[in-house]
C-alpha cells in the first residue's frame, strides 16, 4: 500500500487526479482520471472508474462497480449503491461523441441503490431515496422515494402516511385537528346525509381558516404523477378531495407529515411557508383548492433548498 499527500491510494488503484480532498480513500482496482475533482473524506471502493468532467463532493461513498462518466456531479453526502450505472448520452454510437454531454447532477445527501441505472441529463433531488434496481428516466423531487422500470414516486423519506380519524367517532363536526407540521391542520366538515344524498359544507373564515380570493381544480392526474413541489411566502391554501383519494405530504422544512385525502368533508389546510406535495392519485381524483390570493408568480418558492434556507435564515419553527 501506499500513501500520496494527505489521502489513500492503494498500490493497486490508478489515480491520475492530484486534485483530491483529505481523507478520501482510493481502492484496489479503482481508477481515477487526471482532471476529476474529488472532496474530502470520500470512499472509493473496488471497480470504480471516475472520467474527468466529474466533480463529486464531501463524504461521497462510491460502492464497487461504479462508473461515473462525464458530465457527472455528485454532491456532498452522497451515497452511491454497488454496480450503480450512470450514463451520459442520449443516443450513444460507437466513436461518434457529441459536442457536450448531458449534465446529471445528484443533490446533497441522496441514495442510489445498487444496479440502480440512470439516465443522462436528470437531478436527483437533494436526501432523494432510488430503489435498488430501478431504472430512472427523469429528474426526481427532494427527498422522493423512487422505484421501478422506469421509476416511480411511491414515497417521501420521513413522511409515513398518517390515519386521518377522529379522536372519537361520536366527535361534533365541525372539528380540527393539529399535526406535526407547523400549522398544518386537518379539517372535518359538517356532512348531512338522507335519502336524497350527502352535503358537506365549509364556512370561510370559520371552518376554513382564511377568506379565499381564488380556487382551481386538479383531475385527470396520471397516478405516476406529482403536483404541488412548491411552497408560498404569503398565500394559505385548503385542499379538499371532492372525489377519489389523493396522498398530501406537508413539510414545514424541519418536520415532514403525509395524509390521505380520501372523504369529501375532510380538508387540510397549508399556511404559508409550507411545503406541499400531492401525489398517488386514485384515477378518479378530483382535488379542489382554495386560496386567499389571486395567482402571483413572485409568492411561489419552486426549490426546496431555496425554501429550507428561507425557513432557517427567518428562524421560523413550529
Amino acid at each position: 500500500m501506499s500513501v500520496e499527500a494527505d489521502f489513500f491510494v492503494h498500490e493497486r488503484a490508478i489515480c491520475e487526479s492530484t486534485t483530491i480532498g483529505a481523507g478520501t480513500r482510493v481502492w484496489a482496482f479503482a481508477h481515477i482520471l487526471p482532471r476529476a475533482l474529488l472532496g474530502k473524506d470520500c470512499n472509493v471502493c473496488d471497480n470504480v472508474f471516475i472520467e474527468n468532467d466529474v466533480v463529486i463532493g464531501d463524504r461521497v461513498t462510491l460502492k464497487c462497480g461504479v462508473q461515473v462518466w462525464d458530465g457527472i456531479t455528485i454532491e456532498n453526502d452522497v451515497f452511491i449503491g454497488p454496480n450503480v450505472t450512470f450514463t451520459n448520452d442520449l443516443f450513444p454510437r460507437s466513436k461518434v461523441y457529441p459536442e457536450q454531454f448531458s449534465r446529471t447532477v445528484v443533490r446533497q445527501g441522496a441514495s442510489l441503490g445498487a444496479n440502480s441505472t440512470i439516465l443522462p441529463g436528470i437531478t436527483i433531488g437533494m436526501s432523494a431515496m432510488v430503489g435498488a434496481g430501478a431504472v430512472v428516466t427523469r429528474s426526481v423531487p427532494p427527498n422522493a422515494i423512487v422505484v421501478g422500470n422506469p421509476a416511480k414516486i411511491i414515497g417521501y423519506v420521513d413522511a409515513k402516511p398518517e390515519k386521518s380519524v377522529l379522536a372519537s367517532e361520536s366527535a361534533s363536526l365541525p372539528a380540527v385537528v393539529d399535526t406535526g407540521v407547523r400549522g398544518v391542520t386537518l379539517h372535518y366538515l359538517n356532512e348531512i346525509t338522507d335519502i336524497r344524498g350527502s352535503l358537506s359544507v365549509g364556512e370561510f373564515d370559520r371552518t376554513i381558516p382564511f377568506r379565499a380570493e381564488r380556487y382551481f381544480l386538479v383531475y385527470d392526474v396520471p397516478t405516476a404523477e406529482t403536483r404541488g413541489e412548491h411552497a408560498h411566502y404569503k398565500c394559505h391554501q385548503f385542499l379538499v378531495a371532492v372525489k377519489g383519494s389523493i396522498h398530501v405530504v406537508v413539510d414545514d422544512g424541519e418536520r415532514r407529515e403525509e395524509y390521505v385525502l380520501d372523504k369529501p368533508n375532510m380538508g387540510i389546510y397549508l399556511p404559508p411557508l409550507t411545503w406541499g406535495i400531492q401525489y398517488r392519485y386514485s384515477s378518479d381524483a378530483v382535488l379542489m383548492v382554495f386560496a386567499s390570493d389571486y395567482y402571483e408568480s413572485a409568492d411561489y418558492i419552486r426549490n426546496y433548498e431555496e425554501f429550507k434556507s428561507y425557513v432557517q435564515s427567518h428562524k421560523i419553527s413550529g
